[in-house]
């Protein structure tokens, strides 16, 4: 038979303890329309008050919006853009183009070979089109753009928010600064507001309006990355603009359009973009863009003082590879300054005496060691006016009398 075990002797139950009332902080956070994360704290004197505590309707959370001190239920970038946009226009520019044929085809024992079956007799046409943005400045129906979005136009079409067209007439562009104004016959029509560039400090809210793509009114937003970029940084040369570089989306289209601050006022003007990168856009600042246009307002061109130059600033390694090509009489001494590379025919620095191979050193009394320096004085200085310019010649201190005349147009 089986045998039996005991049974495990059985335990008192405890004995029941008094239940403690106990404090419990809960933490909840919510994500702001302006990506802040606010932590809200509730202390509840027990579960049961925490339960009703979760039936009960949320605490009002007061929005934080940049600058300011007080709630407010809005959104300022969506505040700024209600504000603008109806001011940021859409420009269709139209140009023909050209098409001659190839030389060949002139080729006397082209056309004895193959007779003249097939050869065009005149030059072909053809219809290039292009869309960008711009933005009115005056009621009266005055819009700013970038000059490369008109270009060689034959037809401007503008077309505002609201969805009316008008006709552009282009009173000039300066491709230098890549600005031009256009004028449509209307009145009344909205105007944005325009900043002070002039004020600008990395880490500011940047927000940009255009026709990216061909899709209207597309709005992006980020911050002022940094101010002062020079042509050459973003590898357009042929600029003379100190640029505004920012991280808001700008993308082929969106040239001529509005770039603004967290109040709405424009800023710069969205120009450029370095192909292949992403994040790096970049705007001319509407200090800039203000002073071109009331130029080519009033006599439709704008005339840039120039000396007729090929300069680069000098460093060590330049200094270096230029003395290891240079017999022992034309080597290049100073440590710093801009050199020469090449002097412009019947330029303002050739009837001056500049050579190549000399480097500046002083210009206008200003110590000089860049070539974005010696390209701001001369765009600082009226046309015909006289600067003295001081360079170090193969070791030998020469000074020299330098007048800026009128950039030839092209």
């Amino acid at each position: 038979a089986a045998m039996r075990m005991p049974p495990y002797p059985q335990s008192p139950p405890p004995t029941p303890r008094p239940r403690k009332r106990r404090t419990v902080t809960y933490g909840v956070l919510t994500l702001l329309g302006t990506g802040a994360l606010v932590l809200l704290n509730h202390t509840s004197p027990s579960e049961a008050s925490f339960a009703n505590w979760l039936r009960s309707e949320p605490p009002a959370i007061a929005q934080v919006l940049p600058g300011a001190t007080g709630a407010s239920s809005s959104n300022f970038i969506a505040d700024a853009v209600e504000r603008v946009g109806p001011s940021v226009v859409r420009i269709d520019a139209s140009r023909r183009v050209v098409q001659r044929s190839p030389r060949i085809f002139d080729d006397p024992f082209f056309r004895e070979f193959f007779g003249d079956r097939g050869v065009p007799t005149e030059p072909r046409t053809r219809v290039e089109q292009g869309t960008g943005s711009g933005f009115i400045i005056d009621a009266a129906g005055l819009i700013i753009t970038n000059a490369h979005v008109v270009e060689g136009a034959d037809r401007v079409l503008v077309t505002l928010k609201d969805g009316r067209e008008f006709a552009g007439e282009v009173l000039g562009e300066d491709p230098l600064t890549d600005v031009a104004v256009i004028r449509v016959e209307a009145s009344e029509l909205p105007v944005a507001a325009l900043g002070n560039s002039e004020q600008l400090r990395p880490g500011e809210w940047a927000i940009a309006i255009g026709n990216p793509l061909g899709l209207d009114n597309t709005v992006t937003a980020g911050i002022i990355s940094a101010t002062g970029r020079s042509s050459s940084q973003i590898r357009v040369p042929d600029k003379r603009v100190r640029f505004i570089q920012t991280d808001a989306a700008i993308n082929p289209g969106n040239s001529g359009g509005p770039l603004l601050n967290e109040r709405g006022q424009g800023i710069g003007v969205n120009t450029a973009i370095i192909g292949g990168d992403k994040g790096l856009g970049f705007a001319s600042p509407i200090n800039t863009e203000k002073e071109i246009a009331q130029e080519l307002i009033a006599k439709g061109r704008v005339e840039h003082p120039y000396i007729g130059i090929q300069m680069r600033s000098l460093t060590p390694a330049v200094r270096e590879v230029v003395n290891a090509e240079s017999p022992s009489n034309r080597q290049i001494v100073v440590d710093s300054g801009v050199l020469i590379l090449g002097v412009q025919q019947n330029s303002p620095a050739a009837r001056a005496g500049v050579q190549p191979g000399d480097v500046i050193t002083t210009l206008a009394g200003r110590s000089i060691e860049s070539a974005e320096t010696v390209q701001q004085i001369v765009q600082e200085t009226e046309i015909g006016e006289s600067l003295t310019l001081v360079v170090d010649r193969y070791g030998q201190r020469v000074e020299l009398a330098l007048s800026p005349a009128a950039l030839p147009v092209r």
